[in-house]
């Protein structure tokens, strides 16, 4: 009959040989998930001065023609406007300068009744403002629509993310981005949260509906207060800046342009977005 040997080193062989293995399976698939983490998985804009420089020309003025509409004898001056942006919302805005300075004759007394006040006046600003879209008197900011199609192209999920009313939102996104990227585009806007920038809530808000994780988004923002409210919901962000944030402070930011730029004059593009989350895993 015949021998069989086997050899103990044998055994030992197969299993270190099969740990081998799985050591370069478990590396392969922990650098593939790196490598994953490394593209975006959202792009989140906000609005008003990213979208379009809306603020002196746009807001402030439909602002100040329902000031006159009402005979409330307010004006605002682009000076005092720009202090004003630093107040995220345009119903906040108005109650609070008021709240500093004094209420119209025309306001009523009670809380409650100002709020309404407040909002009557906000809806008649919005209604105004979206005239202004319509006729598109305000353009977009360069490389807003290449950076949209770029990411739209690799299945990059896109939204707007602002304290600006839901309405006039919309109508920037349809009027100026047209209807076959609107359709595309999700909008979180207005009150969809009850705290509004530098708050972090309209962006964790939007991961959370577009089922990203924080980590995987770009935001790119125009505003100190749009920077606080991106870096603490835990995401990248890029500011452009805009007509009246230009001398604010960035410092915190991911990067900062003076916009995203059209070629040949291009700032940077969806392939510099995701070089920012692959820093995120260099040592």
């Amino acid at each position: 009959m015949a021998s069989v040997i086997i050899s103990p080193c044998s055994s030992s062989l197969t299993a270190i040989s099969r740990a081998k293995n799985n050591d370069i399976v478990c590396k392969f698939n922990a650098h593939a998930n790196i490598l994953a983490s490394c593209f975006v998985k959202a792009l989140l804009f906000d609005c008003d001065g990213v979208l379009v420089d809306t603020e002196k020309d746009g807001h402030r003025i439909s602002f100040n023609d329902t000031f006159a509409e009402m005979e409330l004898g307010v004006t605002w001056d682009v000076d005092l406007y720009g202090e004003l942006l630093k107040i995220g919302g345009g119903k906040e805005r108005m109650t609070a300068y008021f709240n500093k300075t004094k209420w119209p004759e025309k306001a009523p007394k009670s809380e409650e009744e100002r709020k309404d006040f407040i909002a009557s006046l906000h809806k008649r600003k919005t209604e105004l403002f979206m005239v202004l879209i319509e006729k598109k008197l305000l353009p977009l900011r360069p490389g807003v629509a290449k950076l949209i199609d770029q990411a739209f192209a690799k299945g990059v999920k896109v939204a707007v993310c602002s304290t600006s009313n839901e309405k006039a939102v919309s109508a920037i996104v349809s009027f100026l981005l047209g209807p076959e990227r609107a359709e595309k585009i999700q909008i979180f806007a207005g009150d969809v949260v009850p705290r509004k920038k530098p708050d972090p809530a309209i962006y964790i808000l939007a991961a959370s509906t577009l089922e990203v994780k924080p980590s995987s988004c770009v935001v790119v923002e125009d505003s100190a207060i749009g920077l606080a409210a991106a870096k603490a919901a835990g995401m990248k962000c890029i500011v452009t800046k805009s007509g009246y944030t230009a001398d604010e402070d960035f410092l915190n930011a991911d990067a900062v342009f003076d916009c995203i730029g059209d070629p040949p004059e291009e700032r940077f593009d969806l392939a510099f977005c995701e070089s920012l989350l692959e820093k995120q895993y260099v040592n």
